[in-house]
């Protein structure tokens, strides 16, 4: 890696960055009502996004850091197993094509702002929305965290603020400017700011991605040279641990932890406080059903992004950090001026999700912790406020994790989170199905599942960390290594129903449900979206 910047990359990078923030900025007047201070304007850009809005922002959303550093240096780091990421962006447009459009129907009902607003309304309990509140925002920070990971992987590539001998404040100078200028535009013109942004963000990583994939390879010598270079030096043995670095397909040891971390992190993905915010601010129903076939054009992007991982391999990138090894290869490979488009895209692509982020925590904050518990009576004016200080205060909470994790494996950062929303599942997806399951047996559930996938990733151990350092450990029962996110949400999933039954068999009092069958059909303003089943009939008694 170079020790002195390169001045082009680096010019490049600051104008769009300029660009963006000045259009951060800006968006506070796009589409904005006469009365723009509450929340349904400033954290779901008044539900008036159509389906190419909602298709920028949910992919500006939801193809983060994580997909153009994490995923690809996992893959230059252990080979083919950090390819759980594709099949999972695969899995996952199905599940949410089934529950999305039901969501957003009964939200636009009743005005929900959060999943928290829908669990409450269903079961009637303020405790099992506290419970999915507290685990939203919980985890929206470490995944936060993974934006501004991205953000000083390309300046420290480029020479600004890098270098172990700099004392603290110097080396994570980038990472502080970058908060300061994300909170500033995030505060002022809410979810329009990353909708905006959006565009410029998935332009620029499609240009990049487009000229990698060729211009790349054929440099390196091709994709057979790649993949031959990419075999021979992932089978060598790693000097630390005298054991082969990886492969070029996962072994028969590594099924189940490939397995589990697909269809665990597919089950989490929509979980996420900001997939829903994004899905929210659409202004109907179709746009949303449209938008779950349209999305997988993101999954072709992120299949050609992890190959990035074994190219890095092929051109010989040597970094003791990871998360820098595409950076670097774009820093080699491109003219100085193109790579300081690459790393635009990267440092975009980083900055949108992770204002959608702090959105939706903060949205979480207000509605359901705030005005829930502190303040009831509290004004829509209020509630903007109090949602734009804990916006900023959501990321300090990610700065935590930036800098007291092991950041050499960044991708632990988003899979640790998927640990704990996707213990909120049988809360959220199984209620917009069916009212059979009982408040308190989904509140244990949670628990359960939530002090065990807490526990289990606390003692994972890196060579550099004693805690949190990994996302996979034995599942019980069977012996393989496994994802512990899923391995928490199955138990969870045995706690709902075990107690479920018993809650019932006792009739032990239920919650009001304030919604009907209706609220999750087809509403009027969607002629050509078809009613889904309606669900099980409501209880009826009350209680919190």
């Amino acid at each position: 890696m170079k020790n002195d910047v390169n001045g082009v990359a680096l010019g490049v990078f600051i104008f769009f960055f300029l660009a963006v923030t000045v259009m951060g900025f800006m968006a506070a007047r796009w589409r904005a009502a006469e009365n723009a201070n509450n929340l349904d304007e400033w954290g779901l850009g008044g539900r008036s996004f159509g389906t190419w809005v909602t298709w920028f922002l949910l992919g500006g959303d939801l193809y983060t850091a994580y997909t153009f550093v994490a995923v690809p240096a996992a893959i230059y780091a252990a080979g083919a197993s950090g390819f759980f990421a594709v099949p999972y962006t695969i899995l996952v447009y199905p599940l949410i094509f089934l529950f999305l459009p039901r969501l957003w129907s009964v939200s636009h009902k009743h005005g929900y702002v959060t999943t928290s607003d829908f669990v409450r309304g269903r079961f009637g309990s303020k405790s099992l929305s506290l419970a999915v509140a507290v685990t939203g925002i919980l985890a929206t920070m470490p995944y936060i965290a993974l934006q501004l990971v991205g953000i000083q992987a390309v300046l420290d590539v480029m020479g600004v603020g890098g270098g172990e001998n700099t004392n603290w404040f110097i080396k994570d100078l980038p990472l502080l400017i970058a908060f300061g200028v994300l909170a500033a535009y995030t505060y002022s013109s809410g979810l329009r700011a990353p909708a905006l942004i959006a565009f410029v963000k998935d332009t620029l990583i499609y240009i990049v991605i487009v000229v990698a994939i060729i211009y790349i390879p054929i440099k390196l010598g091709g994709f057979d040279d790649i993949f031959s270079k990419a075999g021979a030096w992932l089978s060598s043995d790693n000097p630390k641990t005298g054991a082969p670095r990886g492969a070029l397909a996962p072994g028969e040891k590594a099924q189940w932890a490939y397995a589990t971390l697909a269809v665990g992190s597919a089950l989490a993905l929509f979980m996420y406080p900001h997939s829903i915010t994004a899905t929210l601010s659409s202004r109907s129903r179709e746009v949303i059903r449209r938008n779950t076939t349209i999305l997988p054009l993101y999954s072709l992007m992120l299949g050609l992004l992890a190959l990035l991982g074994f190219m890095a391999i092929a051109a010989g990138v040597k970094v003791d950090n990871n998360q820098l090894a595409i950076p670097q290869l774009f820093e080699d490979m491109f003219p100085d001026w193109f790579a300081g488009v690459a790393f635009a895209a990267i440092g975009i692509g980083a900055l949108v999700p992770a204002a959608i982020m702090s959105i939706a925590a903060a949205n979480l904050f207000t509605r359901n912790i705030y005005k829930d518990f502190l303040r009831p009576n509290a004004t829509p004016e209020q509630e903007t406020k109090v949602s734009k200080l804990v916006s900023l205060l959501v990321k300090v909470g990610a700065l935590v994790f930036v800098l007291g994790m092991d950041k050499s494996v960044a991708i632990n950062f988003q899979l640790l989170g998927g640990v704990w929303i996707l213990q909120t599942f049988p809360a959220l997806v199984g209620g917009l199905f069916t009212r059979w399951f009982h408040r308190w047996a989904l509140l244990a559930g949670w628990a359960v599942g939530m002090v065990y996938g807490t526990m289990a990733a606390y003692g994972v151990a890196t060579p550099t960390q004693k805690h949190f350092g990994g996302s996979q450990k034995e599942i019980p029962g069977i012996g393989e290594i496994g994802y512990i996110g899923f391995t928490a949400f199955v138990l969870n999933a045995a706690v709902v129903v075990v107690l479920t039954l018993v809650l019932r068999a006792v009739k032990a009092p239920d919650g009001v449900d304030e919604t009907t069958a209706a609220d999750y059909k087809a509403d009027a303003g969607d002629p050509g979206a078809k009613a889904d089943l309606p669900p099980a009939t409501a209880g009826t008694s009350g209680g919190h």
